[in-house]
């Protein structure tokens, strides 16, 4: 004898619940995709909502941006992904090497850019992430000005097109840390560009426009 099979469970819109939250996290989510323009969607997509369950911080661009460079399929450091990079590791003073490393793949970034800055900081298995986060602004600007107005611009609280203002103190360690590692500037003239600098914003907040004509900062 032939069993028939049972027939399809049918549903009408009484009998699914959709939470109310839900339609506010998929549009949260498609934004953050517009903005981000992963290159991998369906890995991107697993790190957001894993950054989400977990409370910390997401992958996602503030703004649209055009990669930099491209290496393979890889797009290389943009000044949003590194913004992404800083907002997910800032609360250590240190992170290690493995730490570092999985928040770079989970942008799809070059992993020979992550080489190659670890290089130029000699960078061992404990990273200071403030140092670390210089040389990333290095590799985007590629002078010691244009990195420190990267700097500013990333770590500002300012409004989008604001002044990028940033605290002193912050500066002086980018700009000595930098500065240092040129090995090309001479201690005297490290100083004195601080001492200007300082007097100038009054020991505060520096925004590019106080250092940008000062040509002491690079030579």
């Amino acid at each position: 004898m032939n069993m028939m099979p049972p027939p399809e469970t049918m549903y009408c819109a009484q009998q699914i619940n959709i939470p109310p939250e839900l339609p506010n996290i998929l549009k949260q989510f498609t934004k953050a995709a517009i903005k981000t323009q992963p290159h991998d969607v369906l890995q991107w997509a697993a790190d957001y909502f894993s950054a989400l369950s977990k409370g910390q911080g997401l992958p996602v661009k503030e703004k649209l941006e055009m990669p930099v460079a491209t290496q393979k399929t890889d797009t290389g450091l943009t000044p949003g992904l590194l913004k992404i990079l800083h907002q997910q590791l800032t609360s250590k003073e240190c992170v290690t090497k493995e730490e570092l490393l999985l928040k770079w793949k989970d942008l799809r970034l070059p992993i020979e850019q992550l080489d190659t800055i670890l290089a130029l900081g000699n960078f061992t298995e404990n990273i200071n992430w403030m140092q670390f986060f210089a040389l990333g602004c290095s590799a985007l600007g590629g002078t010691i000005v244009s990195a420190l107005k990267h700097a500013c611009e990333i770590l500002t609280e300012d409004p989008e097109g604001g002044a990028a203002q940033i605290p002193f103190d912050t500066f002086q360690r980018l700009y000595t840390y930098l500065a240092h590692l040129d090995g090309e500037i001479p201690k005297e003239q490290i100083d004195s560009f601080l001492h200007r600098l300082e007097e100038e914003c009054q020991g505060e907040m520096v925004q590019p426009s106080n250092f940008t004509s000062f040509r002491s900062a690079e030579e």
